[in-house]
């Protein structure tokens, strides 16, 4: 066979282009390939390596030091023991209200908690509910506040280091706080950096892991925020001053704030969005690197808008419709559509229930005259297993029947501890099902977040999801006037509100392997309504 070969350079040229580089236009260099960051993170970066192990682990110890500033209430703020050694002490009262003043003092002295510092007992006693109450309060608004503030000027990282910041600082003032007004005012404070600090720490630690991955790391979030519970009653049976515990459950979000957060990246969605592309790219290659694998050189970052701006222009009136709902997406269009509308109720009294639920049976604990620190310990434990449990047997059960199942479970147990009285073995079979009242309640905070996600389409989704955080919020700021009733109301109270929460879950659609749709009109569609 002969070869012929033609001097002309035209004639050499492969009959297709070479699928490795891309052609690019005469005369210029290869044409980047413009990825999104999912897409990237799932073909050369990895979508959970080394890299996101080591971010996600770091980043989510920030809900530890959530837990410490939440939780400490349930310590610093209880009621002690006393002793009465005066006349006309009566061996079987409950409380100290009807004592002569000097014939009785507080085990541990004034120190011991705010309770015995400030009086806080009999027609004061509301003002220890109040001020848990607005603690929660502050979580609501320092929530919305961080969260602009994390999507715009300071970043993901950037708002993380003002709320451990704000946290360290308005913690270790509260140790000096010399009236109850004061205290008030400060634990608003801290709970207004509070309730920015698991949700920077969400996100940040999740946005760079790979959509296959995401779910998952994001329901093991919680486990940091269980464990810190645990921590902090070791904690506080160490240091049994409430002005020491201040202190010992602050200095954590210093040292957070000068080891850890230099190790932690900034979110490379923020750098995109942001316009910060090298930035963003200089973290990928990083990831990649960490994760043993290659980013090649013809790839660069781009907007989910700008990869696909050619088949946007190409639209149907249809699409370009739905592209106009996506953008304008607000609680109006919730509520005016009647499939949304219903969901969208549902979701907010259920999400309010549970908070009622979770919150106050935490809280309670001062109520069950038991070991305080076993029982605080022994409720952060049990959440443990029940998220678990609700993220293996979501995909096997669906949302709907877990959601109802953890409801009732917890309800049931609620009702049992209302009906069991407060003295010998009954008060440990009352700590026994609040510590199972815990466990179904924590298993539906769990997968209430994952369920309402998938009840509403994309365009209202971070909406819908908001109000329903709201009301969970609300539900943490009613629990502590439920609490502070005592007896076993509380118990019925969490009872009512396990029940009615699993009745309302029966109105809710099953998501499970349903479509996740962008467009209200799309959910109608497909829904058949």
């Amino acid at each position: 066979m002969s070869v012929i070969l033609s001097s002309d350079p035209d004639l050499r040229l492969p009959l297709l282009p070479s699928l490795e580089e891309p052609a690019g236009k005469p005369g210029q260099g290869p044409e980047l390939r413009k990825l999104t960051i999912d897409d990237m993170l799932q073909r050369h970066c990895g979508e959970f390596g080394t890299w996101q192990l080591r971010h996600f682990v770091l980043t989510c110890l920030a809900w530890a030091l959530e837990a410490f500033h939440t939780m400490v209430m349930i310590f610093a703020d209880r009621e002690p023991d006393y002793r009465c050694y005066g006349p006309g002490c009566d061996e079987g009262a409950t409380s100290v209200c009807g004592f002569e003043p000097g014939s009785w003092d507080w085990v541990g002295g004034a120190g011991s908690s705010t309770v015995a510092q400030w009086g806080l007992v009999c027609g004061e006693k509301y003002k220890v509910g109040l001020v848990q109450a607005v603690f929660f309060g502050g979580c609501m608004i320092g929530a919305g506040v961080f969260g602009h503030l994390s999507d715009s000027m300071l970043g993901r990282k950037g708002s993380l280091n003002v709320v451990c910041l704000l946290n360290a600082l308005f913690g270790c003032l509260t140790a000096f706080a010399p009236d109850y007004w004061t205290y008030l005012l400060l634990r608003l404070l801290t709970g207004f950096s509070t309730g920015g600090v698991g949700l920077c720490a969400f996100v940040l630690a999740t946005e760079p892991i790979g959509p296959a991955k995401r779910g998952a790391a994001g329901m093991s979030t919680f486990y940091f925020f269980s464990t810190g519970i645990a921590i902090l009653s070791g904690i506080a049976y160490i240091f049994r001053s409430w002005r020491a515990l201040y202190l010992a459950s602050s200095i954590p979000s210093i040292l957070f704030l000068v080891i850890v957060l230099p190790c932690i990246s900034e979110s490379p969605r923020w750098y995109l969005v942001r316009g910060r592309i090298n930035e963003a790219m200089n973290l990928m290659r990083t990831i990649a690197k960490s994760n043993g694998k290659h980013l090649p050189d013809g790839v660069i970052l781009a907007l989910d808008e700008d990869v696909n701006e050619s088949s946007v222009n190409e639209q149907s009136d249809k699409q370009e419709t739905a592209t106009k709902e996506a953008i304008t997406g607000s609680v109006i269009d919730v509520i005016r559509s009647p499939i949304t509308r219903i969901r969208l109720f549902l979701a907010v009294v259920i999400n309010f229930m549970c908070s009622v639920v979770y919150y106050g049976l935490s809280l309670n604990v001062v109520n069950l005259d038991t070991n305080l620190y076993l029982n605080v310990l022994l409720n952060a434990v049990a959440e443990m297993p029940a998220f678990l449990i609700t993220a293996l047997l979501l995909d096997v059960f669906g949302r709907k029947p877990l959601t109802i199942g953890t409801l009732w479970f917890s309800g049931i147990f609620c009702f049992a501890g209302c009906l069991t009285g407060g003295v010998g073995i009954w008060k440990v079979v009352k700590m026994i099902c609040g510590v199972l009242g815990i466990f179904g309640m924590a298993g539906t905070y769990n997968l209430l977040f994952i369920y309402t996600a998938e009840l509403f389409p994309t365009v209202v989704r971070n909406v819908a999801l908001g109000c329903a955080t709201q009301a969970a919020q609300m539900g943490a700021i009613l629990a502590p006037f439920i609490v502070v009733l005592g007896g076993s109301l509380p118990f019925a109270i969490f009872a009512v509100c396990g029940l009615a929460g699993g009745l309302l879950a029966f109105f809710l659609p099953e998501t499970l392997n349903r479509p996740l749709y962008d467009t209200i009109s799309g959910m109608k569609e497909g829904e058949g309504v």
